[in-house]
């Protein structure tokens, strides 16, 4: 297994204000420290051994895949297609997360399928995450697969005061999200929060995308939180980052619609990309 660093930034929905980064790189692995940024990605992932040409016929298909994406994503949310034939065929899947208005999952889409092609732009097989939305095209039909083969974990440097009791507590709360996220009615989505004292609340939400079947889900959300202890243990926010699940717990409200802020200070995080 391999650390490698890429872009990353945070973007909450309760804030909006952005820090300059710091980074300090340590051979291969890029740590980040920052704070919420609006407007810029989480990660992106681009395959090196993909190279395409900016004028072939698999480079116009991406192209096209995106812009059917971007005008169709607004209808649900999530879009599942391909463009081309044969050897030149592109498949592609944008997905929204599910709490966030059709408005805000648009504009996401939109900044996602420029910013993907400018960093990635001579490569078949491409990856970028958005607090508010996922998009990745290659020549391999993914459809229907589980996918954690790219992990981005991002975790505050903050450690609870309780490890014991807060991790009971969470294990609780991921138990039921995830409970709520195979129901197929909630297409993958489960969110929820428990008070951990009268002045501390912690909030938990997990995704898959629309594709994979119940167990998949299942599958690919276990798999995420059973890393909790290698890059984020003790730790007061934690996100995981996968092609085909989402998964996040923080001590202040980031899903809609947004409690209040309670206070709580919400840290310097850090990032890892691992493949």
């Amino acid at each position: 297994m391999a650390e490698e660093a890429a872009h990353a930034q945070e973007r909450d929905p309760c804030t909006a204000f952005a820090n300059r980064v710091k980074q300090l790189n340590y051979g291969n692995l890029l740590l980040l420290f920052f704070s919420s940024c609006r407007a810029d990605p989480l990660g992106n992932f681009c395959k090196e051994n993909t190279n395409i040409s900016s004028g072939s016929q698999i480079s116009v298909n991406i192209d096209l895949l995106l812009a059917e994406v971007v005008s169709n994503i607004n209808i649900t949310g999530y879009v599942a297609t391909s463009s081309g034939m044969e050897t030149d065929r592109v498949y592609g899947l944008a997905q929204c997360r599910g709490d966030v208005s059709r408005k805000d999952c648009s504009s996401c889409i939109k900044d996602a399928a420029k910013e993907i092609r400018r960093r990635c732009p001579n490569q078949a097989d491409a990856r970028i995450w958005y607090d508010y939305c996922f998009l990745r095209y290659t020549q391999d039909d993914f459809v229907g697969q589980v996918d954690t083969s790219i992990g981005i974990f991002y975790f505050n440097v903050e450690n609870v005061t309780d490890p014991q009791s807060f991790n009971k507590e969470l294990g609780h709360l991921m138990d039921n999200i995830r409970s709520e996220a195979v129901i197929p009615k909630n297409k993958g989505l489960g969110k929820g929060k428990t008070e951990l004292s009268p002045f501390v609340t912690l909030y938990a939400l997990v995704q898959c995308t629309w594709d994979l079947p119940q167990i998949d889900c299942a599958q690919c959300l276990a798999i995420a939180v059973g890393n909790f202890p290698n890059f984020c243990n003790n730790r007061k926010g934690c996100r995981v980052l996968y092609s085909s699940c989402y998964v996040r717990y923080e001590l202040y409200p980031f899903f809609f619609p947004l409690d209040s802020d309670n206070g709580t200070s919400h840290g310097k995080t850090k990032v890892i990309i691992h493949h």
